[in-house]
C-alpha cells in the first residue's frame, strides 16, 4: 500500500508514554489492554492502528474498530484521520451489523427488508394486550428491558423464568407473564416485518454463519479488529464478533473491569478478564497513569475501589496520578433534597464566576428522577443547564430547516469550490436565511434556542474546515508534521470532532487525505452525524445519570443523592449487584478532572424526617463531619415550621417542587390574579430581552404564578416565595412589587 509520507510513524510513537507505546507497538496477534479511567486508552489504540497503517502492516480499509456509542466511534474516526489513517472504519456493533445486513440482504434473503424499531415499548404494549395483561408505561418499559436482556443473553421465551432465577435477577412482574409477553412480542414482530437491535445482531451473525461466501467477503474486507469498552460486551455481541474474526487472531480488546456498570443489560467483564485464557500467548498491557484527574481525585477513586469485595477486588487497577495537585474533594450533608439542589447550584455559580465554563461542570445522580430538583434550582439561579438524554439536536426544527437550506444551496452550486467563498462563509451565509446572526438575539426562550442551534452548526463548519485543512498533505518541500496531540499523553478533552464517511463491505478506497472542505462534503458530514445522533456540545451545566456520564469528563463534578437506597439502589440485593453500584460511584468520581463534590440529604422533602444515612460506599472516605451548608439554614428560615409545608386549600402535606412553590396541591382551586400574572410575564419578557437571557433565568412560570397567587405586599413576603432568593430579590424585587399594585386596583395587595 502507499505510505502516507507526511505522518512519520516515529512521531506517532514518540507521542506516547511507555505503556501506551507498548500497546501501539503490539501490532500483531491478540492484544488485551486493561486501561484505567483517564489513562489515555483511546490515544493508545488509535496510535496503534495508525502505527500499523503507516508501517504497512495493514491497509486502513481492512481495519474495523468497534465501540459502544456513536460519540466514541466519531472520536475514533476523527483521531485516526488526524493521524493519517482516514480510511479506517470505526462503528458501534449495531451500526456495523446494520450496514452489513443491509448490504447483503438482496443477495442472501431478498424481498422487503424489515423495519428497524428503535423502541420496543409500543410493540410490548400490543403484546401485553394480546395476552390480556394490563400494564402502565413504567411496567412496559421494565418488561422491554427484560426482553432485551433475554435476547442479548440468547435466552428464549420458554427458558426466561429459569434464566432469571439462575441470574439472581428480579422480574418486574411475574416471570411467567414476562415470558408470555416476550413470546407474543416475537410473534407480532415477525408478522409486522420488524427487527429490533438485538435481532439485527443475531440475524447478521446467522447470515455470516449460514453463507460462507458472505463470511469470506466480510473477513476479506476486515482483517484487523479493535474493540473498545470490551468489559461491556454481552453474549450476543461476542457471538457476532467471533463470527467476524473467524479463525484469525488480529484482535485487540480494550477495557476496564472497574467500569463494568451494565451487567443488568447482559454485559459481562468475563470476556475481558478471560481474554488471555481464550487467546494463549496474548500480549497484555496495563495502563494506570491517570492524565485526566488531579492526585486528590485519583486518591478518592482508588479509595472507592479499595473497599471492593469479591472477585472485583482482585482486578482493580490502582491509578497513578500524573497531574499537579488540586483541591481536596468536598463532602456535604443537607437537611433535604431541595437544600442540596439549591447549594449545588450556588457552588456551580461560584465555579463559573471563578472562570470554570458552565459546559465543564456536571451534576451526576443515580436515577433520572433525581434531576427535577436540580433543574428547578439551576433555573431559579439563572444558570444554563443541559439535561443529557433530552431532545435530540438533529431533531430540532431549526436544525432540520438549516439542513434543508444547506442541501438546497449545494444543489444550486453554492460550494466553496465554485463561488470563491470559504466553507465557513458559505455556511454562515446560508444559515443567515434561517435567522442566524453574528450576535445572539435580544429575545429569549425559543428565539435564543434557535440561534444557539444555528450557531452550533456554524461552529461545526469552522471545525470541519480546520480539520480538513490539517488533513491535507503539505507541499513536498515542507517539513513533516509530527503526530503529537496538544494535551500530553493522556486523553485530550472531548470536542466536536466530525465523524468520518461511512463505507460498506466492498472494494477498498483510497487511503489518502480528504479533499478540500466544500459544502457538499460538509453536508455529508452533517448527515452522518444526524444518522448517528452525534450532536455538538451545547453550553450549560450537564445534568445526567451516572450511567449516562460514562465516557465523558468535566473540570468539576457534583455527585449528588449519595444515600443508601439510592446508591446502592434499593433493589441491589446480591454481593455482585452491590459491587456494581460501587463501580458506578467510581465511574462518577473519575469523570472529574479537578473539582469533585459528594453530597447527600438526610430527608427527601423540606421538614421531613431525617432518617437517611450516607451511602455505605463513603465509609472511611468522607470525614466524620461533612461541610455545613448555608443553603440548608436559609431554606429552613424561609420555609419555617417543623413539618412538610401544608396545602393552604386542603391541608395535605406538599412534596412536589411545583406544589411547594404554589403553596397548594396542583388539583386544588387556584386563586391566581390573571391580570397580575399577565403583567408579570410581559415584564419578564422585557427584562430577558434587555439582559439577553432566557425568560426562565429571570423567573420561571411557576414562580410568577406563585407571586400572582400570593400577591406579596413587601420584600419579606416576596422572599418567602420559593424561587425568589436573595439575589433575585435584590435584582428584581422592587419591579415585581411595583407591578403587584395595579393602578386599577383600589385594594392594597395582601399575602394570602
Amino acid at each position: 500500500m502507499a505510505m502516507t509520507a507526511w505522518k512519520p510513524t516515529e512521531a506517532v510513537l514518540d507521542a506516547l508514554d511507555p505503556e501506551q507505546r507498548a500497546v501501539a507497538e503490539a501490532v500483531r496477534g491478540p492484544v488485551c489492554v486493561l486501561a484505567g479511567a483517564g489513562t489515555g486508552k483511546t490515544r493508545a489504540i488509535t496510535h496503534r492502528i495508525a502505527h500499523a497503517v503507516l508501517t504497512g502492516i495493514v491497509s486502513p480499509q481492512r481495519v474495523l474498530a468497534v465501540t459502544f456509542t456513536t460519540r466514541a466511534a466519531g472520536e475514533l474516526r476523527s483521531r485516526l484521520r488526524a493521524l493519517g489513517a482516514p480510511g479506517v472504519q470505526a462503528r458501534t456493533f449495531h451500526a456495523a451489523a446494520l450496514r452489513q445486513l443491509t448490504y447483503f440482504w438482496p443477495r442472501v434473503i431478498g424481498g422487503e427488508p424489515p423495519k428497524i424499531i428503535e423502541s420496543k415499548i409500543g410493540l410490548i404494549a400490543d403484546a401485553a394486550r394480546a395476552c390480556r395483561l394490563s400494564y402502565g408505561r413504567p411496567e412496559l418499559r421494565d418488561i422491554a428491558g427484560e426482553v432485551e436482556w433475554a435476547k442479548v443473553t440468547q435466552t428464549r421465551p420458554e427458558d426466561y423464568a429459569a434464566a432469571v432465577a439462575r441470574a439472581d435477577r428480579k422480574a418486574p412482574v411475574d416471570a411467567v407473564d414476562v415470558a408470555r409477553v416476550y413470546t407474543m412480542y416475537e410473534t407480532l414482530r415477525r408478522e409486522r416485518n420488524l427487527l429490533d437491535f438485538e435481532g439485527m445482531l443475531e440475524l447478521t451473525a446467522a447470515v455470516l454463519a449460514d453463507h460462507p461466501d458472505v463470511a469470506s467477503q466480510v473477513r476479506e474486507q476486515y482483517r484487523y479488529f479493535v474493540v473498545d469498552e470490551y468489559q461491556d460486551v454481552n453474549p450476543l455481541q461476542k457471538l457476532l464478533l467471533d463470527t467476524w474474526v473467524g479463525d484469525r487472531d488480529d484482535l485487540c480488546v480494550v477495557g476496564d473491569p472497574n467500569q463494568t456498570i451494565y451487567s443488568f443489560t447482559g454485559a459481562t467483564p468475563s470476556y475481558l478478564l478471560g481474554f488471555p485464557d481464550e487467546h494463549p500467548g496474548a500480549t497484555v498491557v496495563r495502563l494506570v497513569r491517570d492524565y485526566r484527574s488531579t492526585p486528590q481525585v485519583v486518591a478518592l477513586a482508588n479509595g472507592v475501589l479499595g473497599r471492593a469485595a469479591g472477585t472485583a477486588r482482585g482486578h482493580a487497577l490502582q491509578l497513578i496520578a500524573q497531574r499537579v495537585d488540586g483541591p481536596e474533594p468536598v463532602f456535604n450533608e443537607y437537611d433535604d433534597e431541595v437544600a442540596e439542589a439549591d447549594d449545588v447550584a450556588r457552588q456551580a455559580r461560584k465555579l463559573i464566576e471563578s472562570g470554570v465554563p458552565a459546559g465543564e461542570i456536571a451534576v451526576l445522580f443515580r436515577t433520572n428522577a433525581q434531576s427535577e430538583n436540580f433543574e428547578q434550582a439551576f433555573a431559579e439561579a439563572g444558570i444554563p443547564y443541559v439535561l443529557r438524554g433530552a431532545e435530540r439536536f438533529f431533531d430540532r426544527p431549526a436544525v432540520r430547516e438549516a439542513m434543508v437550506r444547506l442541501r438546497g444551496a449545494a444543489r444550486a452550486g453554492a460550494d466553496a469550490e465554485t463561488d470563491g467563498m470559504s466553507l465557513v462563509a458559505t455556511v454562515r451565509h446560508v444559515l443567515s436565511g434561517a435567522g442566524f446572526t453574528d450576535k445572539p438575539p435580544e429575545g429569549a426562550g425559543a428565539a435564543r434556542e434557535k440561534w444557539e442551534s444555528l450557531a452550533a452548526l456554524a461552529q461545526l463548519a469552522e471545525t470541519f474546515s480546520q480539520e480538513s485543512a490539517a488533513r491535507r498533505p503539505p507541499p513536498a518541500a515542507a517539513e513533516p508534521q509530527d503526530g503529537t496531540e496538544p494535551q500530553g499523553a493522556g486523553e485530550p478533552r472531548r470536542g466536536t470532532e466530525p465523524q468520518g464517511r461511512a463505507e460498506i463491505p466492498g472494494p477498498a478506497e483510497s487511503s489518502g487525505p480528504a479533499g478540500p472542505a466544500g459544502l457538499a462534503a460538509f453536508i455529508a458530514e452533517l448527515e452522518e452525524r444526524a444518522a448517528a445522533q452525534h450532536a455538538p456540545p451545547l453550553e450549560g451545566v450537564t445534568l445526567a445519570s451516572l450511567h449516562a456520564a460514562k465516557g465523558l469528563e468535566w473540570d468539576a463534578v457534583f455527585l449528588a443523592g449519595l444515600v443508601d437506597g439510592t446508591l446502592p439502589i434499593i433493589h441491589a440485593d446480591t454481593p455482585a449487584q452491590i459491587e456494581e453500584e460501587r463501580r458506578l460511584l467510581y465511574v462518577g468520581v473519575t469523570r472529574a478532572r479537578e473539582h469533585v463534590a459528594l453530597s447527600w440529604a438526610l430527608a427527601r422533602s423540606p421538614g421531613g424526617r431525617k432518617a437517611r444515612r450516607p451511602s455505605r460506599f463513603l465509609d472511611g472516605l468522607a470525614p466524620q463531619t461533612a461541610t455545613p451548608s448555608p443553603a440548608r439554614v436559609d431554606r429552613a428560615k424561609r420555609r419555617g415550621g417543623s413539618g412538610p409545608q401544608p396545602c393552604r386549600v386542603c391541608g395535605r402535606p406538599l412534596t412536589a417542587a411545583l406544589e411547594r412553590k404554589l403553596g397548594r396541591c396542583e388539583g386544588c382551586p387556584s386563586d391566581m390574579d390573571e391580570a397580575l400574572y399577565a403583567r408579570l410575564k410581559a415584564w419578564r419578557t422585557e427584562v430577558s430581552r434587555e439582559q439577553q437571557v432566557p425568560a426562565y433565568v429571570v423567573f420561571t412560570d411557576a414562580t410568577l404564578q406563585a407571586i400572582a397567587e400570593h400577591r406579596p405586599a413587601n420584600a419579606a413576603q416576596l422572599s418567602a416565595i420559593p424561587g425568589v432568593g436573595a439575589v433575585k430579590l435584590e435584582r428584581y424585587g422592587p419591579a415585581v412589587l411595583s407591578h403587584i399594585t395595579d393602578p386599577a386596583d383600589d385594594d392594597p395587595p395582601t399575602l394570602l
